[in-house]
């Protein structure tokens, strides 16, 4: 038998071809998982979850004694997920109840979370304020107001940590569903109304302004954007604070036409270097990777249901935007390979099953004769697969199956039609 053959980055560490051309994730073989736990199904790989979680810390740890690692809960919503992050010794940040909720399940000591958001709630608040959260990081004037009143009304016993979010007016070379930082967007004061936002803050015995937050956006494949939004915040606001707060946006690998982002290491240090440089010695970095810390460690397993050849080859299969929206929202390019025939050359669209002409998931896909019952991978879905996962057409959400040292294990089920109907008063 041939001996087993080692996948590009684009798949989970450790994900082979074995010497029957079939695909493995941590040691399990992706059609016996199909078989098991059924398709569509988000596949993750524990030891590639932790490998990065501690690479991220390793890196910065190489370069500074005062950093915090926060995983961006949004990018991969799921309990166990977030279970592995706290485990590795990250802190985590929400942008909603729900969020909050789902981290303190996961195991992360309130203090170490972070409440964002652009429009929270008066409820939110409340719920971080009482669950204890360590810090809330303040978006815009109105949410000033009411997190004073807010406070005063709690009665906490100690101030409550704050940081204030700046958009610093810079748009990386991303797509504009996921620039952030720029001079027109929802997130964030800008650099005209952040002075008035500080003055009211530091003024209230209740709060402890402990630092400026910015977040410029995500798949951010250049280091020079976030060198050029932190000169422009210190510019405008000085650098008189203890914690700097960078936000994330590290790109990952989607295909092998991608350019390739900067290296976990070549990032932590590029962002150590330039805090040291612009705002002085002393300061805690804080960064919330997200993305970069789940994407590759995911695939979906599809099957396909049916095979079209009318101008183009369509190839059918039983999912699509109800389990990965991100070709839909952002025109994401994603690879496919049937898992037991890597190295097709037969160009197929493969689109999902709901009823939408754009429900399509890779429009340029090379497959080896595809064939109803085949069983499809779409690699690097770890982020916002799960957590943008929807009931379109009254399609049951997917499973999450982690699979390490050739052992599977259910950590969310399928969901069932009984679930959808489960609200129903």
């Amino acid at each position: 038998m041939a001996a087993a053959q080692q996948l590009s980055n684009v798949y989970p560490l450790g994900a082979v071809l074995d010497g029957r051309g079939r695909l493995r994730l941590g040691g399990c073989d992706a059609l016996e998982l199909a078989a098991e736990f059924g398709t569509p199904a988000y596949v993750v790989s524990e030891d590639d979850l932790r490998a990065r979680a501690r690479a991220f810390k390793a890196a910065f740890a190489a370069h500074t004694d005062d950093f915090l690692v926060h995983f961006a809960s949004k990018a991969f919503g799921c309990t166990a997920v977030a279970r592995v992050m706290a485990e590795e010794g990250l802190g985590c940040d929400v942008a909603s109840g729900g969020e909050l909720t789902m981290a303190l399940r996961a195991g992360f000591d309130p203090a170490h979370i972070e409440l964002h958001g652009n429009a929270k709630t008066e409820d939110e608040l409340r719920y971080a304020m009482d669950a204890g959260v360590g810090v809330i990081v303040v978006d815009n004037l109105h949410e000033v107001d009411a997190l004073l009143r807010l406070l005063d009304e709690h009665g906490a016993v100690a101030p409550q940590r704050v940081q204030l979010r700046i958009a610093p007016g810079v748009s990386p070379d991303t797509h504009p569903s996921i620039s952030t930082g720029g001079p027109n967007t929802k997130f964030g004061l800008n650099l005209q109304d952040a002075p008035r936002a500080l003055e009211a803050l530091q003024a209230s015995a209740d709060v402890e302004v402990e630092g400026l937050h910015f977040h410029i956006g995500s798949q951010i494949l250049e280091l020079g954007p976030f060198r050029d939004a932190l000169e422009r915040v210190t510019a405008a606001l000085g650098t008189d604070f203890p914690v700097w707060n960078l936000g994330g946006g590290l790109g990952v690998t989607y295909g092998p036409e991608q350019a390739a982002p900067p290296s976990i290491e070549d990032y932590a240090a590029a962002k150590v270097a330039m805090v040291r440089e612009l705002c002085g010695p002393g300061k805690r970095i804080v960064d919330e990777p997200g993305r970069a810390l789940v994407a590759n460690s995911t695939v979906t397993l599809y099957t396909v249901q049916s095979v079209k050849r009318n101008v183009q080859t369509w190839v059918g299969v039983d999912g699509g935007m109800s389990d990965n929206l991100r070709p839909m929202l952002y025109g994401a390019h994603y690879e496919v390979e049937v898992a037991d025939r890597f190295g097709g050359d037969t160009p197929c669209i493969v689109t999902g099953k709901h009823c939408e002409s754009g429900d399509v998931l890779i429009r340029d896909a090379l497959l080896d004769d595809p064939r109803p019952g085949d069983v499809l991978v779409t690699p690097a879905t770890g982020a916002y697969g799960f957590s943008m996962a929807n009931t379109y057409n009254g399609q049951p959400r997917p499973p999450v199956v982690f699979v390490s040292n050739g052992d599977a294990r259910l950590v969310v089920r399928r969901e069932s039609y009984e679930d959808l109907f489960s609200r129903d008063v």
